[in-house]
């Protein structure tokens, strides 16, 4: 069995489906104000998903290329939660509402290699949709990230993936990838992290697995890290 450069997991057959090894992660304008004016799905909800697909990619070693647009004019820093994910790792910064159209976006892209982009952003039917459309017609493949998008009504967002869907992109979700990337629960290099995950994210199935470890096969219950009430910030004196 052949295994990846980081020596931690093998290599999966490809046959269609994501690999650790065959794609690139596209996280577009993931910012305050663009949460603000997203109204089709819970954002708390997107906030959960996108973290989880962060620490995905990061379990994983997939590469990651991080943007966001008119940070002080408009939309607002990323979102701490995300930040903290890629600790050192600094967003793209653009003008464009179409990271296509950004020649540094598009260069972190081609440096990665990689002809498979799997995207999300806010909100779908601008910053996920212009790029995904432009990056299928210059002969790449592209998988949209359904639970971290987000737009400012149900019909903008479904309309958006349509479009998306009919230029050739696929639609997914943050936990199918995870998981596609997984493949294998015999790949341990990768499960305790990928179980981290799904208890920190995936509601219900983290507490289904956290029920089977304790209450069948009797294992100690996960310990969490303890909640310390934040000291009052020097600002607030």
């Amino acid at each position: 069995m052949s295994y990846s450069s980081n020596g931690n997991r093998p290599k999966l057959s490809e046959k269609g489906l994501l690999t650790p090894d065959n794609c690139v992660v596209a996280l577009i304008d993931h910012q305050g104000q663009m949460l603000f004016g997203t109204s089709n799905f819970d954002r708390q909800g997107i906030i959960n998903n996108t973290v989880a697909f962060g620490k995905a990619a990061r379990v994983f070693d997939v590469p990651v290329v991080l943007t966001t647009v008119e940070t002080k004019s408009f939309s607002g820093n990323m979102w701490p939660q995300l930040r903290a994910v890629f600790p050192g790792q600094e967003p793209i910064e653009r003008s464009s509402m179409n990271s296509w159209d950004d020649r540094n976006f598009v260069a972190a892209i081609e440096k990665s290699g990689r002809k498979k982009i799997v995207v999300a952003g806010l909100w779908t039917e601008v910053c996920v949709a212009f790029p995904t459309v432009q990056a299928i017609h210059d002969g790449y493949e592209i998988y949209v990230v359904e639970d971290c998008c987000g737009d400012v009504s149900q019909l903008a967002h479904d309309n958006a993936m349509k479009r998306v869907i009919q230029a050739g992109a696929k639609p997914v979700t943050s936990m199918s990838v995870m998981l596609e990337w997984q493949r294998d629960w015999a790949h341990k290099g990768t499960y305790d992290a990928v179980m981290d995950i799904v208890k920190n994210h995936y509601g219900a199935y983290g507490i289904g697995v956290e029920y089977v470890y304790t209450m069948v096969h009797g294992a100690p219950a996960t310990k969490f890290p303890e909640y310390a009430v934040p000291t009052p910030a020097l600002a607030h004196k």
